[in-house]
């Protein structure tokens, strides 16, 4: 397995690890000025306990749940490309032995066969070249090559634009989380204006404040490891576009020879 894919892996565990109980220590500090300044008038109140699914709802309001379903989406986006973005479902060693032996043997339509069975972006360009080059026998090289290149850019943006859903969501999880702190602080100040400056309404500001953060810090653990794993499958993506033309500069190579041979056959046959 790539170094920075399990690099970045360890520092999504330890964000997710250490999450829980920086949010613990931060509703704990607050509690412990109240028990210090004014414990009669918070003798009732419950003690603190850890950050729970309802718990997190209930002090993040209506922000919860979209920074809820970006946690789901980024997951399932790291763990998809970790499956998908890889050199087998780009270019793989057993088709470009078998395209090549097929090449060689001008067995085009058995070569057509199997890139309709395989599911590499090689195997489409090639096939869209054959098919191509096998509708329009009389098409020459230059624009059967010309009908590669149009397909090999097409794959080329379709692996780009599949991993780029994980940089927007990187994008967006820090803007919800700073609206849901807007929000927040908008409630905050408009509860304590509407009652009389004292002491007790600084510390529940104190504490509104806190919980409103608490949206920039989820959205901030939600758009940090979503950039990270952005920027590793960014990397593997430009890797294997590169290896994806390298094989197809190789396959488009040998169909020229192939080309040359039968324009030299059909040149003899007419002298």
């Amino acid at each position: 397995m790539d170094r920075k894919f399990i690099f970045a892996l360890a520092l999504l565990v330890s964000f997710f690890t250490w999450m829980p109980t920086g949010l613990k220590a931060q509703s704990a500090a607050p509690t412990g000025a109240v028990q210090m300044t004014s414990a009669p008038a918070e003798a009732g109140a419950e003690p603190p306990s850890a950050l729970t699914l309802d718990g997190y709802v209930q002090r993040t309001g209506v922000m919860a749940y979209p920074l809820i379903v970006l946690s789901m989406i980024t997951a399932f986006f790291i763990v998809l490309f970790t499956f998908t973005v890889r050199q087998g479902t780009v270019v793989s060693d057993a088709f470009m032995n078998s395209a090549d032996a097929l090449i060689r043997k001008q067995d085009y339509l058995g070569l057509l066969a199997v890139c309709n069975r395989r599911n590499e972006c090689i195997a489409r360009i090639t096939a869209k070249t054959l098919d191509f080059a096998t509708r329009n026998p009389t098409a020459s090289f230059e624009e059967v090559k010309e009908v590669t290149e149009a397909e090999g850019n097409r794959q080329s943006s379709l692996l780009l634009a599949r991993i780029a859903y994980l940089g927007d969501v990187g994008a967006v999880a820090p803007m919800l989380g700073l609206l849901g702190t807007t929000l927040g602080m908008m409630t905050t100040f408009q509860e304590i204006s509407k009652t009389q400056y004292a002491g007790s309404n600084q510390l529940g500001m104190a504490q509104g404040v806190s919980e409103a953060l608490l949206c920039t810090a989820s959205g901030l653990v939600i758009g940090i490891p979503a950039l990270i794993f952005y920027a590793i499958f960014r990397g593997k993506v430009n890797r294997l576009i590169s290896e994806m033309e390298s094989a197809t500069t190789h396959l488009m190579a040998l169909l020229a020879v192939q080309y040359k041979r039968a324009a030299r056959a059909v040149a003899t046959r007419g002298e």
